[in-house]
């Protein structure tokens, strides 16, 4: 297994611990997405509030911590009960459902607030289409993901 993913697995049951959660990360290295780290115990409701908030927090810590040493293709992610599979899923459908209305309209499609993850699941989910472009517009808060023909 990949250190970055011991050392983030060993960082985040720290943390946990610390904070008193009885919820525990167990990873496991994937060649295609990076570091995989799965949240488990009574606890874990808590990550998944407010549509996986804590999820990200911890994602975004770790990527500061230990995810500069990873090659740019492979990412720290958090899961806890398949809200990240659930999610990933519905993006596909969304992405799938813009590029139909973007070929039947010929207008752009702009996607309301997503986070870089997301962004970055809706990209690659349409990369191989041959008509369409997405691309990310706008910065900081304010950043959209917009899909438009070619």
């Amino acid at each position: 297994m990949n250190e970055i993913c011991e050392n983030s697995e060993v960082f985040l049951n720290e943390i946990l611990g610390d904070l008193g959660f009885d919820i525990e990360a167990a990873v496991e290295w994937s060649d295609e997405e990076g570091c995989l780290i799965n949240l488990s115990g009574e606890d874990v409701h808590f990550a998944l509030n407010e549509n996986g908030e804590m999820l990200d927090a911890f994602e975004t810590l770790l990527f500061q911590l230990f995810g500069r040493e990873l090659e740019r293709q492979h990412r720290i992610i958090c899961d806890a009960d398949g809200f990240r599979q659930t999610r990933k899923a519905e993006l596909n459908v969304m992405a799938k459902f813009a590029a139909k209305n973007v070929r039947d309209k010929g207008i752009p499609f702009k996607f309301g607030v997503l986070n870089a993850t997301e962004r970055r699941m809706i990209h690659l989910s349409l990369k191989n289409e041959d008509d369409i472009i997405t691309e990310s517009v706008g910065e900081g808060r304010d950043r959209r993901l917009q899909v438009r023909l070619k």
